[in-house]
């Protein structure tokens, strides 16, 4: 979640859709996003909305869920009076900031708010993100009792030089201890990396995925670091304290994740991301179910346009092709919720074109694909060449689909383009 909120209309203090959301409602799911804004140290590279102590000023952070449980409330209202209050929530995801920097009661209190108010479709998935140093098994123990399915931890490297360029806290020797503890509570595990941090060579980074890969989580993230203006290590880069981070070797980082990972039972299903192909693996316990799926159904009901609602300061929402955003700080968003009022900063309705658009975009970076037909005349021209250079693949395509090679992960944003015309 960026930290710089879009520029779009006003949204209404009472929060109040247009009935228009109701079109299709039927085949769409609903999840809860709740954006936690606190973190212990703020990472040089991030430029999410989130605070330290020292950052707060107005806010406290013991009232958070009670703030946060309030706008569950009125999300409850507005999805009422918009006749599409119905559907029981297919999941949920608490992300930050660090979510399990509040207390395990607090998240607890959170995600009863939303089964009282939903209730939970069957086999709903539900997350929280945590940093490795910021729970024990204590604390996975009560989330399990919560309700709660699965855990995401921020690992990120297993270097110790690029996890101090990145602002990262933890011991990479706590990895194997909360994995451990998460399998113990019977969690599902997904571990976050970054690559392509300054400084940080091809086999550091093929440290950092061995490392991952010993601990057999469920799932595994990796993303390419990305400079964002406006944060500390963009100021570094400038003054020329750190060097900028290379294409090329960003790339060679992303085959040698995508061969390993592929080699040892995980198969990519959106550009950065990488689920377990089986339940088990020889001499793992897993506590899903044989016929569980270990793809983030939360992230993926993102790409593939479902409907869900944000809590939380700068939490984005989407509902029936409307979406909007709340106020950043939290003191802001405390005096909203205060005064009975919608949070909500700015909001648009999105008209046909911009949502076809947003398909093209989101579907590609997703295994199964984009339908040809929802391409534009000049989209479906530009298969052709697409296919020609290694970038889409050619059975796909003649079944109606456009999936992405690898070289075609690895430019995504330039298949996109010209899918689009741009």
């Amino acid at each position: 979640m960026p930290s710089a909120l879009p520029i779009a209309d006003p949204a209404p203090l009472n929060g109040l859709l247009p009935a228009s959301v109701r079109n299709g409602v039927k085949h769409r799911n609903f999840g809860v996003y709740i954006h936690v804004p606190f973190c212990r140290v703020r990472c040089g590279y991030c430029d999410f909305n989130t605070y330290t102590s020292d950052e707060l000023r107005g806010a406290k952070r013991q009232d958070y869920a009670g703030q946060a449980i309030a706008e569950i409330e009125q999300a409850a209202h507005v999805l009422s009076e918009a006749a599409v209050d119905e559907r029981p929530v297919s999941t949920v995801f608490f992300g930050g900031g660090t979510p399990t920097l509040l207390p395990a009661s607090d998240l607890a209190a959170m995600l009863s708010a939303v089964v009282v108010t939903w209730g939970l479709a069957p086999g709903a998935e539900v997350t929280t993100e945590a940093n490795p140093d910021s729970v024990d098994l204590e604390y996975l123990l009560a989330l399990k009792a919560a309700g709660f399915t699965r855990v995401s931890f921020g690992m990120q490297s297993a270097v110790p030089h690029v996890l101090a360029t990145l602002e990262r806290t933890h011991d990479p020797e706590r990895i194997p201890l909360v994995v451990g503890w998460a399998r113990e509570a019977g969690l599902q595990v997904s571990l976050d990396l970054i690559y392509g941090t300054p400084g940080e060579s091809l086999e550091n980074w093929r440290t950092s995925v061995e490392h991952a890969l010993e601990q057999h989580p469920d799932h595994i993230s990796a993303y390419a670091l990305i400079v964002e203006d406006g944060t500390k290590l963009a100021r570094q880069i400038r003054r020329g304290e750190v060097a900028t981070p290379d294409d090329d070797l960003q790339a060679d980082m992303y085959e040698l994740v995508d061969a390993r990972l592929s080699e040892a039972g995980y198969d990519w299903y959106e550009v950065s991301n990488w689920a377990r192909r089986s339940p088990g693996l020889v001499g793992v316990e897993s506590p899903a179910s044989p016929a569980a799926e270990f793809r983030s159904r939360h992230n993926l009901a993102y790409w593939q346009g479902h409907d869900w609602w944000g809590i939380g300061p700068g939490a984005h929402s989407h509902v029936g092709g409307v979406r909007w955003w709340n106020v950043k700080h939290p003191a802001a968003y405390a005096d909203r919720i205060a005064a009975g009022h919608s949070p909500a900063a700015g909001r648009e309705t999105l008209d046909d074109e911009t949502r076809r658009v947003e398909r093209v975009l989101l579907k590609v970076r997703i295994r199964e694909g984009l339908p040809t037909s929802e391409l534009d005349a000049a989209g479906r021209t530009a298969v052709a060449g697409l296919i020609a250079d290694g970038l889409v693949d050619p059975a796909a395509a003649f079944r109606g689909s456009v999936e992405l090679t690898l070289r075609g992960r690895l430019l995504a944003d330039a298949v996109v383009r010209r899918l689009l015309g741009d």
